[in-house]
Parts: structure tokens; sequence; C-alpha cells
């Protein structure tokens, strides 16, 4: 999930440059940003590895294609990434939930830690563990060669961060690939459309837009790989028409576009904790608690598929909360000296199904100022999705009050306020199956059709499990990468 504040908002577009459509009664909001690291910059770092359980589910319940791999086929790149990237964490030996290459992980608050020995008591099957961040809590000597050192715990890290403690573009992959010699950077040019080439059946090159002179440039190469965000990619192989792909390129199947998916976010409950007022913490610690997966896993219902993480965490409020309060005089300025009460909130991250009717497409009259054609949005939430949403706040209500929370009070924004689009894990649309008829890419995020053309984002996902899907997208990059120079050195592609 990106966090969006005063102070970098500038990194996200304004809708009105860059349009979209939607139906009036089913609003999506599309949440972008279109600068030189795009949403590295951005992102909320937490990283967590899928299961073998997440790749196998379509297969499992008959909702969408079968995933085309398994988690024995990401596990090195996984290692790949993770000792990269420095990922802090704790080592846990859940299946539901595998173990990363951890740098040692964040320590939990007093309370944070009462409340798992409280949980854990009363649900064995529940473990609430520290969540796992792109972080350098304790950087290694690769992480020191890169100019990138300790986080702070300052939680400053939408201002940019100068220590390259947390993972991003800027701090790590781009000054590595230009070390190569083999990089140049193209700021300021809208992708249009893959260029393809019907009598050898490949992509040769993309057409830009440059965004400022509206100059129109061609850049050819022997693979493609796309990787603009889930709708960005697909807006550019929707686009990419041709007689033998009239509907958009590698899209024999008819699914381009189909299949929209994004984590069900805005449940949960909240509530105060007595006590341990001479308990403080130290820093901002830049992740917090989760509970993986219990739902559907080890804690079987069947009122609906698939199942939830919650994110928790326990923080004691400050001199602002006062503000909330009548009082007047010394027991007021005394009041504002003190740190307030200790608040516990639980909030839900679930797996959205993957469904056919939930899709994007170009608008057939709508463009935007550099001529191409708005993405229109067409996505809901399912009867699925609203039963897992009052679970996930059901079940954190009645979590907190058997340990003893008071005053809890459980939500569903996704009911009202919260649209499909905000928890902004874009996934699907051009999706991995075993059957070109039924998907687009192969195991390797290799499309059918188009045997150069590689697309490794957040579109060729099948599934959405319910963890941050990030980590996944670095580890099939890595790994198709690797496939796709192994094939060209062998001029099978």
């Amino acid at each position: 999930m990106l966090r969006i504040y005063r102070r970098n908002q500038t990194l996200f577009v304004n809708d009105k440059d860059h349009p979209y459509a939607t139906p009036k009664e089913k609003p999506f909001y599309w949440i972008r940003g279109y600068q030189l690291g795009g949403k590295s910059l951005l992102w909320h770092r937490q990283s967590y590895r899928w299961s073998e359980h997440d790749f196998a589910a379509n297969a499992d319940d008959g909702q969408g294609t079968d995933w085309p791999i398994r988690y024995k086929d990401l596990e090195k790149w996984y290692d790949h990434v993770e000792i990269h990237a420095g990922i802090s964490g704790s080592s846990e030996q859940l299946d539901i939930l595998p173990d990363s290459q951890f740098l040692p992980p964040f320590e939990m608050n007093t309370v944070e830690k009462e409340m798992k020995n409280r949980i854990e008591k009363n649900w064995p099957t529940r473990k609430l563990i520290m969540g796992r961040c792109a972080h350098l809590s304790v950087p290694a000597q690769h992480h020191i060669d890169q100019s990138r050192y300790q986080c702070q715990a300052r939680n400053e890290c939408q201002q940019g961060c100068s220590f390259g403690a947390y993972f991003s573009t800027q701090s790590s992959t781009l000054p590595a690939a230009l070390k190569t010699n083999n990089l140049t950077i193209a700021t300021n040019s809208i992708v249009h459309s893959v260029i393809y080439d019907p009598k050898t059946n490949r992509a040769t090159g993309a057409r830009v837009i440059d965004s400022e002179t509206l100059e129109t440039r061609e850049y050819f190469a022997k693979m493609i790989f796309l990787c603009a965000s889930t709708l960005g990619t697909t807006q550019i192989l929707l686009n990419s028409t041709s007689e033998s792909f009239p509907t958009g390129i590698a899209n024999s199947s008819g699914v381009l576009g189909h299949y929209l998916m994004d984590h069900l976010y805005g449940a949960g409950a909240s509530g105060f904790i007595e006590g341990f007022e001479d308990e403080y913490y130290s820093g901002r610690r830049p992740t917090e608690l989760i509970m993986p997966r219990f739902r559907n896993y080890n804690e079987k219902t069947e009122d609906f598929l698939r199942g939830y993480m919650m994110k928790v965490g326990a923080t004691r409020e400050g001199w602002k909360s006062v503000t909330e309060r009548d009082g007047i005089g010394t027991d007021y300025k005394n009041a504002i000296k003190s740190a307030g009460m200790w608040r516990m909130t639980m909030s839900g991250s679930g797996e959205m199904l993957p469904r056919f009717e939930n899709q994007v497409s170009l608008h057939p009259t709508l463009k935007d100022r550099w001529g191409i054609p708005q993405l229109f949005i067409d996505c809901s939430y399912s009867d699925n999705d609203m039963k897992m949403l009052h679970d996930i706040a059901d079940t954190a209500e009645n979590m907190l009050e058997t340990i003893g929370v008071k005053q809890v009070k459980k939500y569903i924004g996704e009911l009202d306020d919260r649209k499909p689009g905000l928890t902004i894990h874009e996934m699907g649309t051009a999706r991995m199956g075993k059957d070109p008829k039924t998907s687009v890419l192969n195991g390797w995020n290799q499309a059918h059709d188009v045997p150069n053309l590689f697309i490794t984002d957040g579109a060729c996902m099948s599934s959405s499990s319910s963890q941050n899907p990030s980590l996944t997208y670095m580890a099939l990059t890595a790994r198709a990468a690797n496939y796709a120079a192994e094939q060209l050195r062998l001029g099978k592609i």
C-alpha cells in the first residue's frame, strides 16, 4: 500500500492531467506516481513471501485459472531479492507465510508483547509477529557497499530517506544498473504502444511520446519487458493493436484486461488498553505487527472463500488526543504534558477473488492530452468480498474484547467511503496461466502469443493472496529476466 502525505503529494499524478473513466455507480481510484523510481519511492515496504497455499488457491477452489508455477519455482528468487534489498523480520516456520532471508526484526513494545501473549493463549492458531519490511535494521556489508545505512526509526520515509535505509530503485537498483554502462534513462516518456512485427511474430520496440514536447520516438530491442504497473501495462497492451492482434497485443485469449483485483482493506476494530501508564517506546518504528492468515487455512468457515491477514499495532496517544476532550485550567494543561491512553488497532487485508467482470478496457471516445485512449475501469466488490469484510470486523472486535481491550469499536469502511483501488494493490488483467486460451502469460511471465514479450508487474497475477504483493513482483521479475537472458543466448527468442 502507498502512503500519501502532503509532503509527498507531488509524486502522485493529478487525475485531471491523467484522466481515466469509470461507471458512475462503480467508482475506482487509480493511484499512480509517474516519477523516475515510480512506486518504489512511495510504497509502504511491507515484504512477504507467498506460500504454496497461495499459488494453489485457484486450483483448490476453482476460482480463477490455476497458476503455472508453485512456491518452489520462486523460492530461490525470493532469496535473491531479499538478500539484495534487505528485509527485516523474524523466523517463524509458518507454512502459510514462509520465512525470508532476514535482517533482525524491529522490536515490539511492551503492550504489544503482552497482547501477543494473550491472543496466542486464547487462539493458538493465530500468531502475532513483527511485520516484515524492506528496511535495513542492521545493514549487511553489501548494503553498506551500496551506500545504504541503518534505518533510524524516524518513520519519515515519505520525505525520502537520505540513509538509503529503505529499499527503492534510487537507493539500490538504479545505481547498480548505471554502473554496468548498459542503462539509458529516458524521463518524460509516455509509452504509447508496443511495436509488433507480424513477419517474425516478435515485439520489436516501443512507441513513446515525450510528455513535454509531444515529440514521438521509437526505441527498438530484442526483448521487451513491460513493468509499468498493473493498469499502466495493460493500457499499453490494449493500445498495441495490429491486424494480428486487433484487441491488443498478445490477446488471442481475449482475457487481457479482465480479472482485476485489489486487496480488501478498511475493516477492523480498535479500542483502549488500561494500565501500562509507565510504559512508552523509543523512536517511530517503520512497520507494524501482523497476524498471518488463519481464516480458511487452519480455521475454516463456509461463509466465504479465501481469507485475510491482520495488521496490528499498539500505540500511545500523544498530546493531540487532548484536543478532542473537554477541559480547562491546570488539569487540562497537565494532561497536554502527559502521554495519553494506549490504543490497539486491528485491520484486515483480505483476498479479492479473480472475476472476469472486473475489467479494464480502452474508452471508445475519451483520450488524454497525448492522444492515448483513456482507461475505462469497471470493478466492484462481490458478495464473497463483503462477507469477508464483515468477518474481519467481527473477528477483530471479538479478539480485542477477549484480551481485555476497552471501548472497542469495529468499522467496515469498504462498505461506504472506501472503494476499490484505494489499497493500491492492483493485480491481474494480463494473468499467467497454463492454457493460452485462458491466459496471457506462461509460467515465465512470457506472452503465450509473442515469445519475446514479458510482463512482470502486478498485471501478471492470477490471484491476489492476502499479503502485500511487491516482494513477489520482484521475485517474478528476477526469475523472468534470468530466463529471458538465457533464452536469448540460446537463440530461442
